[in-house]
């Protein structure tokens, strides 16, 4: 059983932490705004701040960030979500001070210098680019598109014409206003006692700034499909998705089973009916993209641009097939949902992160009752999933 602790700073930071015997750590802050909350206008600002916060802050330059937790054997990182923005590191435990203090500054305290926000909206145009030539992502992203209207729809790291008219002071302006303590969650993994953790949080992390919290956009569903020829491709890049159960809904244990049947491994039913059995492409999958008020499960295949009709009418027979599925298949199934679940909890980076997603959708706490939810998945819940599905495609090939 976790040990898990949890606490309020008087300035209105939220605490979260578990202590495990491995003496690594990680340290994560994470503020509750991602993509979802940004406007057309404004899409890709958050991406935008996470980058800028590595540049700098008021007591440290950018190489010393880096030097600072790199030099104690720290693996440094960020990403921006849908619904959140975070910063990690991983290191040895001792080390949980210097960790605290590294990210809680890069958090609150980035300068964003001019010239670092001219050149890394350079940087972002040519991450735009590289994700747009590949045609894999790129028939992710539009498969988004397809399933969502704009904003939402749109892609995390915004377009190239948002990026560029992005301000320094614009981006200082949202920075201060959403990154405050109340916002916040700073999450813990480690061999550190709570006590410490609260120490260092308190002399780190215990700054004051009034903002906002913000109610994310409105997600609007729609279900459409598009296709985009290129030249110099030799395969159909192709993605299937439809609307599934929210993070916040009790059906979301139902659909990671359904997930893990449809198209997790090469036990899966796309897998063998698509690859295995009928030979027709070298990689075919499903995945889950959940969150508070979305979700959807895509599937990816990439095949001879003849064989493309086959392979979706395939596809699409076994994602209706669920509703046929057995109590032999949930209870395997169940199995390798909760199993694949405690070896991903192993590392702490990865159980810091599940712990700060499940916090800004639920509660951190609900993370250990995954397995209890999971089990009492009945058979009906995993058929219903089947139902009534309405598909949206989009491929990319020659």
């Amino acid at each position: 059983m976790a040990r898990f602790n949890r606490a309020v700073l008087s300035n209105g930071l939220t605490i979260i932490h578990e202590e495990r015997d491995v003496p690594v750590t990680t340290v994560m802050m994470g503020v509750q705004y991602g993509a979802m909350y940004e406007s057309e206008e404004e899409k890709g600002i958050s991406h935008f701040m996470e980058h800028l916060c590595f540049k700098g802050t008021e007591k440290r330059t950018t190489e010393e960030v880096a030097k600072e937790l790199e030099s104690k054997g720290g693996e440094l990182n960020a990403f921006t979500s849908e619904e959140m923005t975070a910063y990690h590191v991983r290191l040895p435990s001792k080390h949980l001070e210097i960790a605290i203090d590294v990210i809680g500054d890069i958090f609150f305290n980035p300068i964003f210098p001019l010239e670092d926000v001219e050149r890394e909206g350079n940087v972002i145009c040519e991450e735009i680019k590289m994700y747009r030539d590949n045609p894999r992502a790129h028939s992710a992203l539009m498969l988004k598109n397809d399933l969502y209207e704009k904003p939402f729809g749109m892609s995390i790291l915004g377009t190239e014409s948002t990026v560029k008219a992005m301000t320094q002071s614009q981006l200082l302006e949202k920075h201060r206003a959403i990154y405050t303590p109340e916002n916040s969650v700073l999450c813990v993994v480690g061999s550190n006692s709570f006590g410490d953790v609260l120490k260092f949080a308190k002399k780190y992390t215990n700054m004051s700034r009034v903002g906002k919290k913000l109610n994310s956009l409105n997600v609007i569903k729609k279900s459409s499909s598009g296709s985009e020829k290129r030249h110099g491709l030799l395969q159909a890049n192709l993605c299937l998705g439809a609307h599934f159960p929210e993070l916040t809904s009790d059906k979301r244990y139902a659909a990671e089973v359904f997930n893990a049947i449809l198209g997790e491994g090469m036990s899966s039913r796309l897998f063998m009916e698509v690859r295995e059995k009928e030979g027709l492409v070298y990689g075919v999958k499903s995945v889950l993209d959940l969150g508070r008020n979305y979700g959807y499960l895509e599937i990816w295949a990439g095949c001879d641009p003849p064989n493309k009709d086959k392979v979706i009418e395939i596809a699409k027979r076994e994602f209706a097939n669920m509703k046929n599925l057995t109590k032999a298949e949930l209870k395997v199934a169940k199995e390798q949902v909760i199993s694949k679940a405690i070896i991903n909890s192993e590392g702490s980076d990865a159980e810091a992160i599940e712990l700060i997603n499940e916090e800004f959708a639920t509660k951190a706490e609900n993370l250990y009752d995954f397995e209890d939810n999971v089990n009492s998945v009945t058979l009906e819940d995993v058929q219903d999933l089947a139902k009534d599905a309405k598909f949206s495609e989009f491929w990319v090939g020659p």
